[in-house]
C-alpha cells in the first residue's frame, strides 16, 4: 500500500527574500517579545490536533508568550478569543516533541507555528504526544493515526458549512475572532448527524476540517465542534499576517495546497468533500476533482439561504459537472444525508 514517505519530501529550497511587510512584522514581533519578557511573560505551547499514519506523524502547535498562570497548570486553555491574537508569538524557538519513547527537536517558524512531520510507529487510532520548550510547561497534543485499510475520508469546510456565520465576509474574521466564543456560534442543522452517519458507514474514516481561518482560532473551533457533537479531527488552518513574499495570505491557495497534500499523504483514500456555495468551495473542489478524480468519493455542497448568500457576497456560479464523481446539493445536513446515504441512512 502506498503511503506518504519521508524520502518523498523535496529538500527545502534556499531561504526566500523576505517581503517588506514580513520584515516589518518580524521587527514588531521582536519588539513585542522583548517587552513581554521584561514584563515577566512566559512561553506557552498551544497544542493542535495532529495526524499521521503508521510510520509518520504530522505535529502541529504554536508557541506564544503569555502571562504566567497562578496555578501553573493548563495555561494554554486560558488563551481564548481576542487574546489569541494579542498574545506574542515566539519565532525560531526550539521545541521538543515526545512520541512514545522517541524525542524530536524542531524549530517554530517566524509566527511561532510548529508544523513538522516526524518518523514514528504508532498504531491506528487516537494517541497523545507531549510537546515542550526549554522554558515552557509540557502540554499534551492529540494525534489521529489513520488506519491503512481506510478507503474513505471526510474533508469539511467550516464557515457556513458546519457553523452558521451570517455576516458580511469582510467582518467575518474579526467578529468570529474578537467577539464571539463557541457558546454563541450556531451549528448548521443536520451536519453533525451527516458526519456521524458517514463515519458509521465507514468505520475509522478520518475527518479533517479545512478552513481559511488563522491558527489563533483553533482552540475555539475545537471546542465548538466538540460541543455540537461533530466528530473529532485535525483542523487545517493557516497563519495570520503577511507571508515572506506577499502582503496577505491566500486562503484559496491554502485550501488547494491542503487538498493536494492529503491526496499525496493518503493516496488510497477517496475523500468526501463538504463545503458551501457562498465562497470558492465548488471551484476549489471541482479543480481538485479534475486533477485527482480517483481521490474523490463525492462532493456535497450546502446551499446558503438567500440572506446568507447576500452576506457572503453571492453564490458561486453553478457549472455543468462532468466525470464519475457525484455532486449533491441541499440547504442542510439532512438533505445531503438523504442524497448521499438514502432515505433510511443507508446507500
Amino acid at each position: 500500500m502506498a503511503w506518504f514517505r519521508k524520502d518523498s519530501v523535496v529538500a527545502p529550497a534556499a531561504e526566500p527574500i523576505m517581503h517588506l511587510a514580513a520584515r516589518w512584522e518580524d521587527r514588531i514581533h521582536e519588539f513585542r517579545e522583548k517587552r513581554a519578557r521584561r514584563r515577566g511573560y512566559v512561553p506557552t505551547v498551544i497544542p493542535y490536533t495532529g495526524y499521521g499514519a503508521p510510520g509518520w506523524v504530522r505535529v502541529l502547535c504554536r508557541v506564544l508568550l503569555t502571562r504566567p498562570s497562578a496555578d501553573g497548570r493548563d495555561q494554554y486553555k486560558k488563551i481564548r478569543g481576542w487574546r489569541s491574537f494579542t498574545s506574542v508569538p515566539v519565532n525560531d524557538v526550539a521545541v521538543t516533541i515526545h512520541v512514545g519513547d522517541q524525542e524530536f527537536r524542531v524549530t517554530a517558524d517566524r509566527g511561532g507555528v510548529v508544523d513538522h512531520v516526524v518518523e514514528a510507529q504508532l498504531h491506528p487510532g487516537w494517541h497523545s504526544i507531549t510537546i515542550e520548550t526549554d522554558d515552557a510547561q509540557t502540554v499534551e497534543a492529540p494525534i489521529f493515526i489513520v488506519d491503512p485499510t481506510s478507503r474513505v475520508g471526510i474533508i469539511s469546510d467550516v464557515d457556513d458549512t458546519v457553523m452558521v456565520t451570517a455576516l458580511p465576509r469582510p467582518l467575518l474574521a474579526a467578529w468570529n475572532t474578537f467577539v464571539l466564543d463557541e457558546h454563541a456560534r450556531r451549528p448548521v442543522p443536520g451536519m453533525a448527524v451527516l458526519y456521524d452517519r458517514l463515519r458509521r458507514e465507514h468505520p475509522g474514516a478520518p475527518v479533517f476540517y479545512l478552513s481559511t481561518g488563522a491558527w489563533n482560532v483553533a482552540p475555539t473551533l475545537t471546542r465548538f465542534l466538540s460541543r455540537n457533537l461533530y466528530p473529532a479531527g485535525p483542523l487545517l488552518l493557516t497563519d495570520w499576517g503577511p507571508t515572506h513574499d506577499r502582503w496577505f495570505r491566500s486562503g484559496r491557495q491554502h485550501k488547494t495546497d491542503s487538498l493536494r497534500r492529503l491526496a499525496t499523504e493518503f493516496p488510497d483514500i477517496k475523500w468526501m468533500l463538504v463545503g458551501d456555495d457562498g465562497q470558492h468551495d465548488e471551484e476549489i473542489y471541482g479543480a481538485f476533482q479534475a486533477d485527482h478524480e480517483g481521490n474523490v468519493e463525492a462532493i456535497a455542497i450546502r446551499q446558503l439561504s438567500n440572506s446568507e448568500a447576500v452576506l457572503a457576497g453571492g453564490r458561486s456560479k453553478a457549472e455543468q459537472r462532468t466525470g464519475v464523481v457525484r455532486w449533491v446539493y441541499s440547504p442542510d445536513g439532512a438533505g445531503l444525508a438523504q442524497q448521499l446515504l438514502g432515505e433510511d441512512g443507508t446507500r
